[in-house]
């Protein structure tokens, strides 16, 4: 099935499943630090939790652009140059999500990606074999992750977690799509509830075999997440990689039923070589 029917299907089934109860509305029972996401594991969809035998799919379209994407001509195949230039990025990407917890404090992830790339190179680029641009499409990437919350959050201490993530290096031929080595990433969280909000902070660093160093800092960021109603909820986050990728991360969620959540994100590049522009929507469905 292509993205586009699989977004309308979910679609269908949010608007005929009609019960007034939303997937992780917390119940009248939890205490009120719980108020905004319930009692389940944190994934890492945006402002997404995972409760105990529960399946999450997340069919979803994002894209892509950036007029400023740095590149070197022998990571796009051409010439031996290893000289940064800057050239237009643009690409769409459609992504399948499952989320699922064993456990209350135990969660399992799976994702994977078809994508459409395409480089437009530098007027400044004079490398020996230098193309006006580079197009390709295909198997984006494909990862899994393990979540452990190993501390729940109380009245006087904040909820703790931490994960573990490989992305599989299915595209060797490939320069601009997919993942071409073998990648893996560790990071630990932060969670805590108010009045006015949940927060969130994270780090992580990671390993990839084609780097030197092959260990170095990966994703870091702070998210706010806030219910505004049974059926509404908001988040925002400032999210990171290195010091020179960073973006401003917007979603707002609508829960129509208790199955279905409709998520409508934006991602805004506020440094130069993070992307400039990177709007998402898709379904979740929970089972």
């Amino acid at each position: 099935m292509t993205l586009s029917r699989i977004l309308v299907n979910a679609a269908a089934a949010a608007i005929l499943t009609t019960s007034p109860l939303t997937a992780q509305e917390p119940s009248a029972d939890d205490p009120p630090y719980l108020r905004d996401r319930g009692t389940g594991v944190r994934t890492s969809l945006l402002g997404s939790y995972v409760r105990q035998g529960e399946l999450l799919v997340y069919p979803f379209f994002e894209w892509y652009a950036d007029k400023d994407f740095e590149y070197k001509p022998s990571e796009l195949g051409y010439g031996p140059s290893i000289v940064d230039y800057r050239g237009r990025y643009r690409a769409s990407e459609g992504i399948l999500f499952f989320g699922y917890g064993v456990t209350a404090d135990l969660a399992l992830e799976f994702e994977a990606a078809v994508i459409s790339a395409e480089v437009r190179t530098s007027a400044a680029d004079t490398s020996s074999g230098k193309v006006p641009q580079v197009r390709e499409s295909g198997l984006g990437d494909v990862e899994g992750q393990i979540r452990w919350r190993f501390q729940r959050e109380t009245a006087t201490r904040p909820e703790l977690f931490t994960y573990f993530g490989t992305v599989l290096p299915l595209q060797k031929d490939k320069h601009i799509i997919g993942t071409q080595h073998w990648e893996h990433f560790f990071g630990i969280g932060l969670t805590r509830g108010y009045r006015w909000g949940t927060f969130t902070v994270r780090v992580a660093g990671e390993y990839s075999a084609a780097s030197q160093p092959k260990f170095d800092a990966g994703e870091y960021a702070f998210e706010v997440l806030r219910r505004l109603s049974p059926k509404w909820r908001v988040v925002a986050a400032i999210e990171g990689n290195q010091v020179d990728e960073i973006s401003l991360l917007t979603e707002l969620q609508w829960q129509p039923s208790r199955h279905a959540t409709f998520k409508f994100n934006s991602g805004l590049g506020l440094t130069m070589n993070a992307t400039d522009f990177a709007p998402e929507v898709g379904v979740m469905i929970s089972f």
